[in-house]
C-alpha cells in the first residue's frame, strides 16, 4: 500500500512539473538563421513563427527564388533548435523515471 501511494505522489509531483514544463517551453523562442545571417527566424516553443529578419542585400528582383529558399532553410533552423531545447527540457524533468524508451515527453 505504501509502494502504491509512494506512485501516486510521484505521479502528481511530475504531472506538476509536466505542466510547468509546458509553460516553459510555450515562453522558450529561439532563432534560425541561413544564408550566414542574411534571413533569421525566431520562433516560439510551439513553432509559431515571431519574427523574420531579411538582410536589405537581398531585395533583388532576380534574387526571389534564393530568398524564400533562404526564408525556409531559417525557419527550419530554428524549428530543430526549439525541438532540440524541449528535448533537453524533457530529459533533465524525467532523469531518473524508468520512461519506456521512444515516448516523448510532453504528450
Amino acid at each position: 500500500m505504501k509502494d502504491l501511494l509512494g506512485m501516486m505522489s510521484k505521479a502528481k509531483e511530475m504531472q506538476s512539473k509536466l505542466q510547468a514544463l509546458q509553460e516553459e517551453i510555450a515562453l522558450l523562442e529561439e532563432t534560425g538563421q541561413s544564408g550566414g545571417g542574411l534571413v533569421k527566424v525566431t520562433l516560439s516553443g510551439k513553432s509559431e513563427m515571431r519574427s523574420l529578419k531579411i538582410d536589405p542585400s537581398l531585395f533583388k528582383e532576380d534574387d526571389v527564388e534564393v530568398l524564400e529558399d533562404l526564408i525556409l532553410a531559417a525557419h527550419n533552423d530554428a524549428k530543430a533548435k526549439v525541438e532540440a531545447a524541449m528535448q533537453e527540457k524533457s530529459r533533465e524533468l524525467t532523469a531518473g523515471l524508468p520512461i519506456p524508451p521512444g515516448m516523448k515527453l510532453p504528450f
